[in-house]
């Protein structure tokens, strides 16, 4: 069997896996898109939420507190404002701290919608991966050592988390691998996935816990020494409702790794790395080699879940992270908010991704968001008549279009006219 490459074998902070949709990607390659005057990446000063709070930590207006299990996880997971309901574990060794990972000492990830953490029991340090308003994901680390803690941004992380899946600008992505029983990357294919992917490709590497219908994952799946992972993949292993008994819990949130929490990381990384593309698109403006409506197009569609893959059945729970996502609303006045789940046939019942609410969505240059609100529109007006859009029903459409109209500020005036055929 063909070894997994080394730069896959450490892929950093948190994979998001799937098949990358082609998106017809323009000819400047991401060396020259990060270095161009209008980005650059390496030199401006973040202002993504770590970035915020270590400033609040050099002024003393903010404090750590250590623990001696824990390090800072807790107390910076309070700071930024990242539930524990949030925890999902990963087994496989791809990550810089691999030799402290595996089945049985995961590593686990808490996220919210523009930072995730990354915390390995015994592990030197944080890993952070935070999302600036116009730069891209910025990458850190924290030493898990007690004194005056400060973050170190980390410019080496962009060298894996910058290629075809994140669109090529630094971001987040979610992969899924197949392992052997110490959590090594056996052999290739490795997936790189999002809302779109077939669910028998996802999560290798992960573990999965929950109530779901899915007949296959490569969750859970550990490869016997000489073994295959068709030997893995087994109801036992698709179907896991506590990882009680698995490895020692100290440390940890608790025994799950929740499958509700994988699936919206999966649309939201992706969500992410549309939203800066779009945004860099329009700053470099002609140099960016093709028209500003294709990313445009392209990301409309990702944010209407115009090819989510349908779930097989329902996410039944429990799910402390559901009900944790959930509240954050907001919500209009009949109480539906975007953040609201369907997990029966789909991940959301209001089809239109919850990151339009948010900073990085908010940053976008004024001409591609008006182009992005355009685009919205003309496919929830139903005035966009290509085939694809027909799965979009009429009440959904509306649903969408009575919920930005109450919860999401600067919406052009357009949409309160009334939808044709409403």
């Amino acid at each position: 069997m063909a070894r997994v490459p080394p730069w896959l074998a450490v892929a950093g902070l948190a994979w998001v896996t799937a098949s990358v949709a082609s998106s017809g990607q323009s000819p400047i390659s991401p060396l020259a898109l990060r270095n161009h005057p209008a980005i650059a990446y390496q030199t401006t000063r973040p202002a993504d939420s770590v970035a915020r709070l270590d400033e609040r930590l050099a002024r003393g207006a903010a404090t750590l507190t250590f623990d001696a299990t824990t390090g800072y996880l807790h107390s910076v997971l309070a700071e930024l404002q990242v539930p524990l309901e949030s925890q999902m574990l990963v087994y496989s060794k791809t990550s810089f701290q691999a030799p402290r990972i595996g089945p049985s000492n995961p590593r686990a990830l808490y996220f919210n919608d523009t930072v995730s953490v990354g915390w390995v029991r015994g592990g030197e340090v944080l890993e952070f991966a935070s999302q600036d308003p116009s730069q891209g994901t910025i990458f850190y680390t924290l030493d898990q050592h007690e004194g005056r803690p400060r973050f170190t941004r980390q410019l080496v992380c962009v060298q894996c988390h910058t290629w075809e899946a994140t669109l090529d600008v630094p971001g987040m992505f979610v992969g899924s691998v197949v392992t052997a029983t110490d959590g090594s990357v056996l052999y290739v294919p490795a997936y790189s996935v999002d809302h779109r992917t077939p669910f028998d490709l996802r999560w290798g590497g992960w573990f999965v816990t929950g109530q779901h219908a899915f007949p296959r994952h490569l969750g859970n799946a550990l490869v016997p020494s000489g073994g295959t992972i068709d030997d893995a993949v087994t109801p036992a292993s698709t179907h896991v409702a506590s990882l009680d008994g698995r490895f020692d819990p100290a440390g940890y949130a608790g025994a799950h790794s929740d499958v509700v929490a994988l699936l919206v990381m999966e649309h939201q990384a992706h969500m992410l790395n549309l939203i800066t593309r779009a945004g860099w698109e329009a700053r470099v403006g002609a140099d960016a080699g093709r028209p500003l409506g294709a990313i445009v197009n392209e990301l409309v569609d990702y944010m209407l879940f115009i090819d989510e893959r349908p779930l097989p059945g329902p996410v039944d729970g429990p799910s402390p992270f559901a009900r944790a996502f959930e509240v954050r609303g907001p919500k209009d006045d009949r109480g539906r908010s975007l953040r609201e789940f369907d997990l029966h046939a789909r991940l959301m019942r209001y089809p239109c991704s919850y990151l339009i609410y948010s900073e990085p969505f908010d940053a976008l240059p004024g001409a591609v968001k008006q182009a992005i609100y355009a685009r919205l529109w003309a496919v929830l007006s139903g005035t966009a008549r290509e085939p694809r859009y027909a799965r979009l029903q009429a009440a959904d459409r509306q649903a969408v279009i009575e919920i930005l109209r109450e919860t999401k500020a600067g919406l052009p005036a357009y949409f309160n006219e009334p939808r044709p055929g409403s």
